[in-house]
This record gives C-alpha cells, structure tokens and sequence, in this order.
C-alpha cells in the first residue's frame, strides 16, 4: 500500500512518521527549508522525552513520487484548490484521496441523498477545482484530532491526541476505508469508521467557527474567551445559529453547546491556529471555517446574523493585516 502524505507539515508529519516508523510505504509532499531538512538529516518526531528520526521518501514535485493508492491531504483548506493539477501525477485509476482538512469539507454533499445531492460550495472549492480535479467518488473522508507543531525544519513534536476518524461519503464500510483504518491502526494510530462522519466533522467545526474567529479578533486564548461573559455569548450564538444549520441537512450533536464551550475553556490557555496564523502572517482558514457555514445557511434559508457579523469583521482583520483577497 503506497501512501503519500501532501502537506508534510506539523500534522501531515507527525502522520508520516508514525507509518514510517511502522513500515509503511509512504512519502510526504512537502517544501522550503522542511523539506530540505527532511532529505538531508531524515524526518525528527517527538514524543514526550523521546525522539526518533525515519528515512522517508520526500518532494517538492509529486511527479518524483508516482501514483498512489492513498492520498492524504493535510494543507489548510484554502491552500488546496491551487494545487489540485499538480496532486494529478499521485493519482491513478485506483486512487483513494483522503480529505483531512478543517472545516466543510468540499465533497459535503456527494452521496447526501436528497434534494441537496451535489450541490457545490464555492468558500471551500472555488470554480469546483476539486469537484472536477479530483472526482467526489475518489475521496474518503477524515476529521483529524491531533495536535502537533514543527519545531524546527524536519522535526515534529507531537503535543496530544491520535485518532483520525474515517468515513465514506455513503456511510458504508467499504474495502478502502477499512484498509487505510486497519494501516493507521497498526501505526499506532486510532482511525474508527464512522457511518456518520458529518455528525463528527460539525462537532469539530462547531468550536473552530467559533472559537477561532474570536480568538484572532481578541487575541484571547481559549480558557479567557469560553469565561468571558460577553465572548462567550458570541460563540453561543454562533453554535447555536452553526447547530440550527447543520441540524436542517440532518446532522445530530451529541453534545449540547454550553458542554462544547466548556470543553474549550478547559484546554486552557491554548492560541487557536487562527490567532497563530495571524500572529505569524500567514492566511486564515477564514472561508473554510465560516464562510463555508454563512453559504450553508443560505443554502438551508437560515439566518446567521451573529456568524456574519463575525465573519465581515474577520474579514477585514485579515485584509489590514494582508492576509485575505
């Protein structure tokens, strides 16, 4: 089984590490001075008090790499649709592409059933580069839960969590999503099958729509803006709008909103990756995590006054700061 990890940063490294180290066939895409560390001195990851570093095939040109049976896309979401032609010498007749990007996922309504069946969001695949490029049967879906950074080039610290919840647009249970679940699983990895993937993908989302917007606008971390009176009250408005949408294409929330916001005030004093970005200069996962919720309320004819609201000032903050078109 040959994988390739495109977007080998902290993530797709941290996952490219635990199957090489337990003996996959897998390759990372990656750049710049990462990747030039990654060949030269190998892939670094650390584990509490250990680290081990692993020999791993890497490239900036995926043409150097071949076709492959899976390809796991760990780029922020914004940063997918522009490289969709080059990801094209990775993926043959078989390829399976597996889709481990924040927010609504391109492919939400492929395999939906009902009215709404292949209907397309242009916040998260503008002019649908990755409904045509990649083909909606080719994906499985994934909702990735570690956490991770880069250290240094070519060196990943692992800071917590290892499940990477697959699911088949359909639901099912097929040869493909079992094979990948059973190859992370023997790289030490938790990847359940879930026959409701979306439920789990709106969980997630639910505080990253949230949580990271405000964090940016702020500059708050999670433990003050979950107790602050008048922030908190923002994030409840938005999940409670974000809830209203997801719950019109049938979604269900195990939990409610106000457990939700208090498992953010209990990480602590957490920068979101939103606040990281804009602190580091670099694009926000803007559309992915919010816009894409603004055009499913437009979508379902649900009002989103407090995720618009946030969104237009978001919006602006990132175009002062040169960090949104």
């Amino acid at each position: 089984m040959k994988i390739c990890i495109f977007g080998a940063g902290a993530i797709g490294g941290y996952l490219g590490a635990k199957l090489a180290e337990a003996g996959a066939e897998v390759s990372l895409v990656a750049r710049g001075p990462h990747l030039a560390a990654i060949k030269k001195n190998g892939l670094s990851l650390i584990e509490g008090d250990e680290t081990k570093t692993f020999s791993v095939k890497a490239a900036e040109d995926p043409a150097e790499l071949g076709i492959q049976d899976y390809v796991i896309v760990t780029l922020k979401a914004h940063s997918v649709p522009p490289v969709v032609g080059k990801m094209q010498p990775l993926i043959g007749p078989e390829t399976t592409i597996v889709s481990g990007v924040n927010g609504v996922p391109w492919w939400y309504f492929h395999k939906i059933g009902g009215p709404l069946e292949g209907t397309r969001l242009e916040t998260v695949d503008p002019g649908d580069a990755q409904w045509n490029g990649f083909g909606p049967d080719r994906v499985l879906g994934c909702v990735v839960y570690p956490a991770a950074e880069v250290t240094e080039p070519g060196v990943v610290k692992h800071i917590e969590g290892n499940r990477f919840s697959l699911g088949e647009p359909d639901g099912s249970k097929s040869e493909r999503v079992l094979a990948l679940s059973k190859a992370l699983g023997a790289a030490g990895l938790r990847a359940p099958v879930r026959p409701r993937l979306r439920d789990e993908i709106w969980v997630k989302l639910w505080g990253n729509m949230s949580f990271n917007p405000i964090s940016a606008l702020t500059h708050a971390t999670l433990d003050v803006l979950c107790t602050d009176l008048g922030t908190r009250e923002v994030a409840r408005k938005m999940m409670l709008e974000a809830q209203q949408v997801a719950e019109t294409l049938g979604v269900k929330f195990p939990i409610d909103v106000e457990r939700r916001i208090d498992g953010g005030a209990a990480v602590g004093a957490h920068r979101t990756s939103m606040l990281q970005d804009l602190d580091a200069g670099r694009q926000m996962e803007i559309d992915a995590l919010l816009g894409s919720v603004q055009e499913l309320g437009g979508v379902t004819e649900t009002p989103t006054p407090t995720i618009d609201t946030v969104l237009s000032l978001i919006k602006l903050r990132a175009r002062v700061a040169g960090l949104y078109s």
